[in-house]
């Protein structure tokens, strides 16, 4: 299909383009951007753009999509849609479901319950260790053979750390980048929130910052061994800034995210038990969100993702320590990042660079970018438009947001995916 996308303000961080220009999509890849390009002909869908920003599509990098195994929390179906209403084109579902993501099989199910979904695509992480036991190595050749574009124990803990440094080293030699979570195992154990003055007042176990800090270390040291290409997922500590800075100084090949969360919430948010706030790894003192925040904004870490967790009612209805960590994020996720470049906290071309490039470039895939001959991966939006995230507007079937009810500014208006118009508010 030919669409043109006309007149809104371009931001393509790859390029360099900040621009109030037409974009014209032909097929599944973008024309040209300003003028129309010769022999286009008449478009079939003409979608006014402006006063909108148009964007490459957002690709988060780590959703819990919960099928197979657990649809009493979501489906495949309802979360790309979810993930498209929310700017998104493509999501990578990591492999703690039932049965885990370790085989081909599994892969091919996740692709044929996507298929004929109106929605973002899926790209499947598969499992480091067979069954995310963290003892025995999957096969991630296989993986990686049936379209697994990394492979992650998704935050179980492999204590062995022979078993981890074999993990990292199999798939260096196949091109694998390793999704991992720092956390030591001990010191994390049993905790449930940021260990500080407010734990201790609140009666809940703490998880130290060291925990993070001890479990980036060992990681590092075993990349730096093996010369895996690793990818630290969702850091919430001040201090992980510096191990990952000085990492990349020493040539090692390392990236990290930032959860939208954790630039947003505190501990203090956890003070009155609110379970909508139990995430994993917790949310920090206000100084770690205030040193992730510059960290993101200068390029010390990479990307910028939505976490996405969706539950059941009954996962978050028990007392905080018995809830079910996680946070359901696509439907806040463009709104809160808006709210951080209204804060001065980070100008838009680098959040988009954040949420888009950068996650692009770690899949190796090709989009990102709004140059012409890229696949047409766009989200159009609306920075003025104000809505209230409820059941209503929310299109995950995950409520468990500590956002929900609140008045938020800034919505998704169009999401192409491939150059297929996959989510329309205006329709």
């Amino acid at each position: 299909m030919k669409i043109r996308l006309r007149g809104g303000r371009l931001i393509d961080p790859a390029t360099g383009t900040d621009t109030i220009a037409d974009l014209w999509i032909d097929g599944d890849r973008i024309a040209a951007v300003g003028r129309k390009p010769a022999g286009f002909g008449a478009p079939a869908r003409d979608i006014d753009a402006r006063e909108r920003v148009v964007c490459p599509g957002f690709i988060e990098i780590g959703a819990r999509l919960r099928e197979p195994g657990a649809e009493h929390k979501a489906s495949i179906a309802s979360e790309l849609v979810a993930a498209a209403a929310g700017g998104f084109t493509t999501v990578c579902c990591t492999p703690d479901t039932s049965p885990v993501i370790d085989t081909p099989a599994v892969v091919e199910l996740i692709n044929q319950r996507a298929r004929g979904v109106r929605g973002a695509r899926v790209r499947a992480l598969g499992a480091l260790t067979h069954g995310l036991g963290g003892e025995v190595l999957a096969e991630m050749h296989a993986l990686k053979a049936i379209g697994c574009v990394g492979v992650t124990n998704a935050g179980r803990a492999i204590r062995d750390t022979n078993v981890l440094k074999n993990a990292l080293a199999y798939a260096s030699t196949l091109g694998l980048t390793v999704f991992l979570d720092a956390e030591d195992p001990w010191l994390g154990a049993q905790g449930v929130m940021h260990e500080g003055a407010r734990s201790t007042r609140t009666g809940l176990p703490g998880i130290p910052g060291a925990a993070e800090l001890i479990g980036l270390a060992r990681d590092l040291v075993l990349v730096a061994e093996t010369g895996a290409r690793a990818h630290f997922r969702t850091l919430s500590c001040a201090g992980s800034v510096k191990y990952i800075r000085d990492a990349r100084k020493a040539g090692l090949a390392v990236s990290a995210d930032v959860g939208i969360a954790h630039l947003h919430l505190t501990d203090a948010d956890v003070a009155a038990h609110d379970a909508a706030c139990h995430v994993r790894p917790p949310l920090r003192a206000t100084r770690d969100r205030d040193a992730l925040r510059r960290a993101l904004a200068r390029g010390h870490l990479d990307m910028l993702s939505a976490h996405h967790e969706p539950h059941d009612a009954d996962a978050k209805a028990a007392p905080f320590a018995a809830s079910a960590p996680g946070i359901s994020g696509l439907d806040s996720f463009l709104p809160l990042m808006l709210e951080l470049v209204d804060a001065g906290a980070i100008d838009l071309g680098r959040a988009i660079a954040a949420c888009a490039l950068a996650p692009a470039r770690l899949l190796d895939l090709d989009s990102g970018t709004l140059a012409v001959g890229a696949v047409a991966d766009v989200t159009v939006f609306d920075p003025r438009h104000d809505w209230t995230l409820d059941a209503t507007s929310m299109r995950s079937r995950g409520h468990n947001s500590p956002f929900f009810g609140q008045r938020l500014r800034g919505r998704v208006t169009q999401t192409l995916v491939g150059g297929r118009l996959v989510h329309d508010l205006d329709a």
